[in-house]
């Protein structure tokens, strides 16, 4: 087990609105609240950012923590994030902000206290590069952008 230092900045997460969980069992993200005061209408292809109410400290440079959209509000409503995924480094120490961009033709309503991100844990590999002149040959190679079909 990891242990994660968070610091909570908005004092409504763990009394108004339930504290950010793993939904199941076999969960593999959280989900972040949306800790704004009032409700945030986001426009179709507008791109705003909402706060968390969090900050995380993960101290371990093998760890990083990466937002993620939710499937359904993308699919269903076209929220996703702004940069597609967010990367939180272990020695950063900010509230987690997220860039929700609507890329919908409608526009969405946000609710303070709503379900509208996802915070994931992940391990972190830093290779050491070994530098060469030539790669032994593969049946790959160097093909790529679809060399392998659909069917």
């Amino acid at each position: 087990m990891h242990t994660i230092d968070i610091k909570i900045l908005d004092q409504r997460l763990g009394n108004e609105f339930d504290f950010i969980k793993y939904q199941t069992r076999g969960s593999c993200a959280m989900d972040l609240k949306a800790m704004i005061l009032n409700e945030v209408v986001v426009l179709s292809q507008q791109v705003i950012l909402i706060p968390t109410g969090i900050s995380i400290f993960i101290k371990d440079p093998l760890i990083t923590a990466m937002i993620l959209p939710r499937s359904g509000l993308g699919h269903n409503h076209g929220i996703i994030l702004g940069n597609t995924i967010g990367i939180v480094d272990s020695d950063y120490q900010g509230e987690l902000m997220v860039s929700i961009w609507n890329r919908h033709i409608n526009s969405f309503n946000i609710f303070p206290g709503d379900r509208f991100a996802q915070l994931m844990f992940v391990p972190i590999i830093k290779p050491i590069f070994n530098i060469v002149s030539s790669f032994r040959p593969t049946s790959r190679n160097k093909k790529g952008f679809g060399h392998s079909g659909v069917k």
